[in-house]
C-alpha cells in the first residue's frame, strides 16, 4: 500500500491498538545503503508518510515518524559496529535514542550479551521491535527517557543526537559520566551545528548516502566519535 493511499481514520485505529501492524502496513523491508546486511521496516515515500502521520498524530501527543527512515548518522554508527564485532561480543550495549534501532539489531547480530534500545516514542518502539523481529535478533526495547540513569552498560551507542541545543545540553554530561564510570560511548554525527567541540575523539569517518527528503544533499560526511569522560 503506498502511503499516499491510507486513510487517516484507519491510521489512527492502528496507531491506538496495534502499533506493530501500523508500522508492517505503513513501510516496506529495505536495508539502508550503508549497512546492506540489515532489513529494516522504512519508509518508500518519505513526505506523503510524514504528512499523512501528522494528520493521523493531531491530538494524540505522538513524535513525527523518524522512526521510519535509517539516518546518515545510525548508518554509519552501525556500520562501525558491524566492522568491528570484538566492540560489543559478549557486551552489555545500549543503543540511545535509538530511531528505527537500526544499531541495536547491529550490536545483537555481532553477538552482544544484551542490547537494550531507548527510545521516548511509543512507535519507534514498536519499530524497533519488528525491526529486531525482521533480523531475528533479541533488543529490549526501554520507553523511557533513560539520561540520568546510573551506567549498567559496557557500551553506549548513539546516531545523530547533537541536531538541537536543548538535546545536546540534555544528553552531554550524562553521556561524559557513563564514559568516566568505564563504559565505551560512540557517537556518529555528521555535522550537526551543535555537536561538542570537546572529550570527542575521532575513531571513523565514511560518507554516507541519503536522501534530499532527508537532508540537504545526497551524501553526508559522517564521524563516528568515542567520547573521552
Amino acid at each position: 500500500m503506498r502511503e499516499t493511499d491510507i486513510d487517516i481514520e484507519r491510521y489512527r485505529t492502528l496507531m491506538a491498538g496495534d502499533a506493530r501492524a501500523f508500522i508492517r502496513e505503513v513501510t516496506a523491508v529495505a536495508s539502508p545503503p550503508a549497512c546492506p546486511e540489515i532489513r529494516l521496516h522504512l519508509a518508500t515515500e518519505i513526505t506523503p508518510l510524514w504528512e499523512a502521520t501528522e494528520q493521523a498524530l493531531d491530538g494524540m501527543n505522538v513524535p513525527p515518524p523518524y522512526w521510519a527512515f535509517c539516518w546518515a548518522g545510525g548508518q554509519a554508527l552501525t556500520r562501525y559496529v558491524l566492522d568491528n564485532p570484538a566492540l560489543v561480543r559478549g557486551r552489555r550495549v545500549l543503543d540511545f535514542a535509538a530511531g528505527c534501532g537500526v544499531s541495536a539489531v547491529a550490536a545483537a547480530l555481532n553477538g552482544a550479551a544484551r542490547v537494550e534500545a531507548a527510545e521516548i516514542d511509543r512507535l519507534a518502539g514498536a519499530a524497533i521491535a519488528n525491526n529486531a523481529a525482521l533480523n531475528g535478533v533479541a533488543v529490549e526495547v526501554v520507553l523511557d527517557d533513560v539520561v540520568g540513569c546510573a551506567n549498567r552498560w559496557d557500551v553506549v551507542v548513539a546516531g545523530d543526537v547533537c541536531y538541537e541545543k536543548p538535546m545536546t545540553e540534555h544528553i552531554w554530561p550524562w553521556l561524559r559520566r557513563l564514559a568516566a564510570d568505564g563504559a565505551t560511548v560512540l557517537m556518529a554525527d555528521p555535522g550537526r551545528a551543535y555537536l561538542p567541540r570537546h572529550g570527542l575523539l575521532e575513531v571513523a569517518r565514511m560518507v554516507v548516502e541519503t536522501s534530499l527528503e532527508l537532508e540537504d544533499r545526497t551524501q553526508r560526511e559522517v564521524v563516528v566519535y568515542r567520547i573521552v569522560g
